[in-house]
């Protein structure tokens, strides 16, 4: 009864605190290892902690409900901050505005005052934006008086604590009567906060030349972070990726690269081109989108066709084979025509099929005179129909099938490839054989064996389409080797490029307001081309954008040496041919005369 009586004041603060600061909470979460009665009308989960009960499990199930208000008051809150810090990371809920109360336990004022001001010097306490300390003064009076502490989240100096006010618990009155919960992220007052990136172009561009560019960095991304820091008054501090880019995130919540950075804390924000992929949502938060990018590739420009091959061209390949079945079939029928003999039926059809003379000794029955006819009729046509596509043929330049699509990527087996796997994060899950045959085809490699690469016409290249019409080209592809490559048709896919955060992280409605007021000026626009003009290499950008209107033009030009060569060299094939069965068939002969002559 006694502890009681020493409680009551401490819940008649508390009470105060539900209805002036709490009211707009949809649920709090009360922790506490001793009862604490209250009568707000507010919707809150008692957890009564008993011996040595998970407070981890605890509060996820209290997070996942909703309950993300927090009243604790237990013999080490440092505890609870631990597992609250985990439950933020591990749990499906969001929320960036999280309020937590922390209430003295029943130790002795100096013990609990410095159990209660280590809280705010933990790394967990960092992040999180309203914590509020009821840290006791003198509770060994009649009317015991408490300090309302917290942390200055905002400034450079953010490890200084606030003394908010005091109450006491006779006159139920606040020194100051203020507002406790003071953070609203509006002005950062200058404080440091860590973005982590790394060159690509237009996203990102570091290192550049100070007197050309201010503190040697750009980007359009770089322009949002600093659009933003410039309306809530904070100050950048890059954070490099390792030489990783864009890295990957484990199950243990470590990482590699930007996203590394951002699920270990090394950095606040992270951006260069982060798109919105569902398994780095499960451990990160992410803005509204700031890009709307289109994923495709440049592959290997089709060259015109080799010469050899255009006497081919006029017939498609089941032409071919019809034609061939054709010539099988009119010299069966010669063969039945002509009483089961093979007397020249092969040699006639070929001559008849192109429409050559024949003599007609041999053709005194009807029925040979009959299946002749129908071969000439037939020759004829088809000569016909061969003449005027080889003429259109010689007339028209014939380019190799180009690459438009996936499927035709797929179908040429041409792998395609960029410096990360992150280009195939948003088709690993897709079920689509095409898709997925699209993703075994993807080879990631260092900038140095692209750059070689693109001189082999063997591989194509994954750029984005961007939305004011520019690309996001790596600096492997030199202006030298652009000229070989043609913008493929169709998307690969689509993505939004977003900020990413840590989860719950307090920025995320203050980015997600900035980056829609960029949409609405239209200056995300804007920026992408003036960076494009300014610091990228506008003859490969040029390159790529004409690739297909430049190349897609055929014009008509008179026969040349070059379209003729092929069909020469048919013709020296047949004539080496020809002269050697002629050589051929005079040994033969030769040595047939000399047998006869011995046997006589």
């Amino acid at each position: 009864m006694l502890l009681r009586n020493y409680l009551q004041p401490l819940e008649l603060l508390l009470q105060i605190l539900l209805d002036r600061h709490l009211i707009t909470s949809h649920c709090v979460t009360i922790i506490t290892d001793e009862v604490i009665e209250i009568t707000s009308p507010i919707s809150h989960r008692y957890i009564l902690l008993r011996g040595n009960e998970s407070l981890t499990d605890l509060l996820m199930d209290a997070s996942e409900a909703s309950c993300s208000d927090y009243i604790v008051r237990i013999q080490d809150p440092r505890r609870f901050m631990v597992d609250f810090d985990y439950v933020s990371h591990h749990g499906l809920i969001r929320r960036s505005d999280r309020k937590i109360i922390i209430l003295p336990s029943d130790l002795p004022d100096e013990e609990n005052k410095e159990q209660l001001l280590d809280v705010l010097k933990m790394r967990e306490s960092n992040f999180v934006v309203d914590i509020l300390l009821v840290v006791p003064v003198d509770t060994n009076i009649d009317c015991p008086v408490y300090d309302i502490v917290t942390h200055k989240f905002v400034g450079i100096d953010s490890d200084d604590l606030i003394y908010l006010d005091r109450w006491n618990s006779c006159s139920r009155a606040f020194d100051k009567d203020g507002r406790l919960f003071t953070h609203d992220l509006s002005n950062l007052e200058g404080k440091h906060v860590k973005v982590t990136c790394f060159t690509y172009t237009p996203y990102v561009l570091l290192d550049l030349d100070p007197n050309i560019v201010p503190l040697g960095r750009d980007g359009v991304e770089v322009r949002l972070m600093e659009e933003f820091c410039r309306w809530v008054n904070c100050t950048i501090e890059i954070v490099r990726d390792a030489g990783e880019e864009w890295g990957t995130v484990y199950e243990n919540f470590t990482g590699l690269g930007v996203l590394g950075n951002l699920v270990e804390d090394r950095a606040d924000f992270g951006i260069t081109a982060l798109y919105s992929w569902y398994e780095e949502f499960l451990y990160l938060d992410f803005s509204g989108y700031g890009v709307r990018t289109a994923v495709t590739c440049i592959a290997p420009s089709p060259r015109l066709l080799a010469s050899w091959s255009m006497p081919l061209l006029p017939f498609s390949l089941y032409m071919w084979i019809g034609l061939m079945f054709t010539f099988i079939y009119e010299s069966f029928a010669l063969f039945v025509a002509q009483g089961f003999s093979l007397r020249k039926i092969f040699l006639t059809s070929f001559g008849i099929l192109i429409t050559q003379s024949i003599s007609d000794a041999s053709f005194q029955s009807w029925k040979i005179r009959s299946v002749v006819g129908w071969m000439m009729l037939t020759g004829l046509v088809l000569d016909n129909a061969y003449g005027g596509g080889l003429a259109s043929t010689f007339t028209l330049p014939r380019y190799e099938p180009s690459v438009d699509t996936i499927q035709d990527l797929v179908d040429r087996k041409m792998i395609w490839g960029a410096t990360h796997d992150a280009w195939v994060f948003s088709l690993t899950s897709s079920r689509d054989h095409l898709l997925q045959q699209l993703v075994r085809q993807f080879h990631s490699y260092e900038p140095e064996e692209l750059e070689s690469l693109s001189f082999t016409r063997k591989i194509a290249y994954a750029i984005e389409r961007l939305p004011a019409g520019y690309f996001a080209i790596g600096d492997y592809m030199t202006e030298k080797a652009v000229n070989e490559y043609t913008i493929m048709v169709q998307d690969f896919y689509y993505e939004l490029c977003v900020v990413m955060m840590r989860k719950s992280s307090p920025y995320t409605p203050k980015m997600n307001k900035h980056i829609g007021r960029l949409h609405e000026s239209g200056l995300m626009l804007a920026w992408e081309r003036e960076i494009a003009l300014s610091l990228l290499n506008y003859r490969v950008q040029r390159e790529v954008k004409l690739s297909r209107t430049t190349r897609d033009v055929e014009t008509i030009e008179p026969i040349s040496f070059r379209l003729v060569i092929g069909v020469f060299i048919l013709y020296g094939i047949g004539l080496l041919l020809a002269t050697s069965a002629f050589i051929g068939e005079i040994i033969i002969n030769r040595r047939n005369n000399k047998r006869r002559q011995n046997n006589t």
